[in-house]
């Protein structure tokens, strides 16, 4: 039986992964990603739940963004369940435009969105690892910055006992049974079939499957 309960409200954030073109004057709008996969499929499974989710990730979004609405975003929805994938633009950004993030940085900018949820809000987390995918090949070396911050988001995860969801390992896991690119085309923005392996594992973190 899944861990969530009957009424509860479950909030996803993040990026662009997140987000996966939501319309933002639609606040119910789950966007076309893993969310919107969840919810349905969580829903037609237990249709007597009436759990209610919600999508506020924003693409482009790192820590310090999450960090900057994490009030009207988060804390004001009042949910039981905050999911969160945040951590690739924090990586990306130092290749692209010469704008880094530190490990520590971004430690302490989530371990600041974990704390102000459990404090004020009493809610259940659930951490998922950002990832990406060689593809095209200069992703390889974003390694060497990505690495340490999916250390990171580890050692948050066990010091605020989230459920955890190891999405790099999963996602490197497949690449090698099919090609990266089936799974995310530019290495970091999921196919159809990449939302669909984050909402199946998921959904088994949650029990839910």
């Amino acid at each position: 039986m899944t861990f969530i309960q009957p009424g509860e409200v479950i909030l996803f954030q993040g990026d662009s992964v997140t987000d996966c073109a939501r319309h933002y004057n639609n606040p119910d709008d789950m966007g076309n990603g893993y969310a919107n996969m969840v919810a349905g499929l969580f829903s037609a499974l237990y249709p007597k739940h009436r759990v209610q989710f919600f999508n506020r990730g924003i693409s482009g979004n790192r820590v310090v963004d999450l960090q900057s609405r994490w009030q009207a975003d988060c804390l004001d929805l009042k949910p039981n369940w905050v999911s969160i994938l945040i951590g690739i633009n924090d990586v990306w950004r130092r290749y692209d435009s010469n704008d880094p993030t530190s490990v520590e940085q971004f430690k302490a900018g989530y371990r600041d969105l974990l704390r102000q949820t459990k404090e004020k809000l009493g809610a259940k987390l659930i951490i998922c690892e950002p990832f990406v995918l060689p593809v095209p090949e200069d992703r390889r070396a974003w390694r060497e910055d990505l690495d340490p911050k999916i250390q990171a988001v580890r050692e948050l995860a066990a010091e605020f006992e989230a459920i955890y969801i190891p999405l790099d390992g999963l996602f490197a896991q497949h690449a090698t049974e099919t090609p990266p690119a089936y799974w995310a085309e530019d290495g970091v923005h999921p196919s159809v079939a990449g939302n669909g392996l984050i909402a199946k594992a998921w959904l088994q973190a949650v029990q839910a499957i």
